[in-house]
């Protein structure tokens, strides 16, 4: 099997989910009487990449070869900060695509549905790392400079696939300005440490950083 497609595949089905829930939001809004909650799609869509994962692990050579060294962890951990920092600070109506309602996984009396906030929490800072940077940094990123991607040493990633994977990285995002830093850095950290798990830790310290803030703050727009 192509390496691409194991990397294709669970970062496909995360996508298909969004087209998936929106329209079935879109649907239900004009239907009178119609009741639809897209929030529980979530857990599927989750779960669903977290088994795409598992049955490609064995293709993960990158992520299969161990951790990084200390140095670079802490690097990674100080740019996840970084990027949780930047994100936070960057919701100006400039830089949001669309509609910025995002998660909000209250019930109807405001009460918190735990339900709910786990799936979100374990995905965001769990699942969603490792499928992301195995599509834009391991895949996308290399690709755009190399068919034979795998080959491709990230030290020698040049920086027109490091702008084009990270733009394209941004405009993923409803907070699109935000996200091309966060490309940015991620990037800039693969291709620095030459470790797929650098820019997982780092994306991971951010999304469960902002996880912590969006539950704190009731921050939802930023889910």
């Amino acid at each position: 099997m192509s390496p691409a497609i194991a990397r294709i595949v669970p970062f496909g089905i995360y996508i298909a989910f969004l087209v998936i829930g929106s329209a079935l939001g879109a649907l239900a809004a004009g239907r009178p009487g119609a009741d639809f909650d897209e929030r529980w799609l979530y857990p599927l869509q989750i779960g669903l990449v977290a088994a795409a994962l598992a049955w490609f692990w064995r293709r993960y050579g990158e992520l299969r070869a161990g951790a990084p060294p200390a140095a670079a962890i802490a690097l990674a951990v100080a740019v996840g900060a970084a990027v949780f920092v930047a994100w936070i600070n960057l919701d100006a109506g400039w830089a949001t695509l669309g509609d910025a309602a995002g998660f909000d996984p209250r019930r109807s009396d405001g009460t918190l549905d735990w339900t709910l906030v786990v799936p979100r929490v374990v995905g965001a800072a769990l699942v969603v790392p490792v499928m992301e940077e195995l599509f834009w940094r391991s895949f996308v990123m290399r690709w755009i400079d190399r068919s034979d991607f795998l080959a491709q040493d990230p030290r020698h990633s040049g920086s027109r696939a490091l702008l084009v994977s990270s733009v394209i990285f941004g405009f993923e995002h409803t907070l699109w300005f935000a996200g091309i830093l966060a490309g940015l850095a991620y990037g800039w950290l693969y291709m620095r440490t030459a470790n797929l798990w650098a820019p997982v830790i780092a994306h991971a310290v951010t999304n469960a950083a902002l996880a912590a803030w969006v539950l704190h703050r009731g921050a939802w727009h930023f889910w």
